[in-house]
């Protein structure tokens, strides 16, 4: 499927995605929100933490993490304040750039400049138990703060979350049912169920300072996988909590399948995949030997963990598992 086919069949899911700003209010200077509008009451959220009370139009919102963050932006909410996976490289690179300019950087996930947060005067903070668990309380007292317990596996259930703490629920359920969409309309690419259930799919990840991860079922990627209907190799049976089988550069081909996605975080020459790549091991693994191998955005697969993201991991699905039919 050419690459303008693939764009016009994935509309829905974008315009849902990217679109939503037009829908209701947003957060930050440059939303177009206009002045004086309804924004004075408060409802309560459940979280990980309790009912929390929020604002019914928060305009003012730090995001803690690239989940929440790609919830916001999917939602057409464009936070005032943002960690980054790391401060160098700047914000999540597939979110349009107009969608992230001038969003002031308040740290590294998991470690905010809980100052830098408070001088921008937020009227709601997102996060997470798992990153900020140990500054709940500090970034209770500048803020109302909405946690959700964990990032990656429920990612689902977190967007609504973040959708209700934004008071964005009625645009939150028309992209679930855009992505709902979108996703059977990849199943049937690839031949409808049955005939993706035969089709097996392989993340490995290359990460700089650790073992390399072929990924599992209960992760972001995971979840995108399980939707489709792809096969998955036997070996992510053995992955820890079902996250990852973690494994060293001379177990690589652990990660074989009928198709294998590759990603690196980090440096892909300290991350190890240069050197795999390259290696007989690599070269010698049947996805390989098919040209069924291919690189993919680590920001997008792996770190984005939102709708957004989600747009584009389906159209590359599609792209690459029909190529050659």
């Amino acid at each position: 499927m050419t690459l303008t086919r693939r764009t016009l069949a994935t509309a829905a899911v974008l315009a849902a995605a990217l679109g939503l700003s037009a829908c209701g209010a947003g957060s930050g200077p440059d939303t177009g929100a206009e002045e004086g509008s309804p924004g004075g009451g408060a409802r309560v959220v459940k979280t990980v933490h309790g009912d929390v009370e929020v604002p019914d139009e928060p305009r003012r919102v730090v995001v803690l993490d690239t989940a929440e963050l790609d919830s916001a932006i999917t939602l057409g909410v464009k936070p005032v304040g943002s960690t980054r996976s790391d401060v160098a490289s700047g914000f999540l690179k597939y979110l349009p750039e107009e969608k992230v300019e001038g969003i002031e950087s308040v740290g590294n996930i998991a470690a905010p400049n809980l100052e830098r947060i408070a001088a921008l005067e937020p009227d709601l903070i997102l996060g997470s138990d798992i990153r900020d668990r140990d500054r709940y309380d500090e970034l209770s007292r500048i803020a109302p703060t909405v946690f959700t317990e964990t990032t990656g596996h429920p990612w689902k259930e977190n967007f609504l979350v973040h959708a209700d703490a934004l008071g964005k629920k009625d645009e939150a359920r028309k992209v679930v049912e855009a992505y709902e969409k979108r996703v059977d309309e990849v199943t049937e690419a690839l031949g409808g169920p049955e005939k993706a259930k035969d089709l097996t799919v392989s993340v490995v990840r290359f990460v700089e300072g650790a073992d390399t991860r072929v990924y599992g079922e209960k992760n972001y990627i995971g979840t995108i996988l399980a939707d489709i209907g792809v096969g998955r190799p036997a070996v992510v049976k053995k992955a820890t909590d079902g996250f990852s089988v973690d494994v060293s550069p001379e177990k690589v081909d652990q990660g074989d399948a009928d198709v294998v996605f590759y990603t690196s975080y980090g440096d892909p020459a300290k991350s190890g995949e240069e050197k795999a790549v390259g290696g007989a091991l690599w070269k010698g693994m049947e996805a390989v030997r098919n040209g069924r191998a291919h690189r993919v955005d680590d920001e997008t697969w792996i770190q984005g963990i939102g709708y957004t993201a989600a747009g584009t991991i389906l159209d590359e699905l599609e792209e690459h598992l029909t190529a050659g039919e």
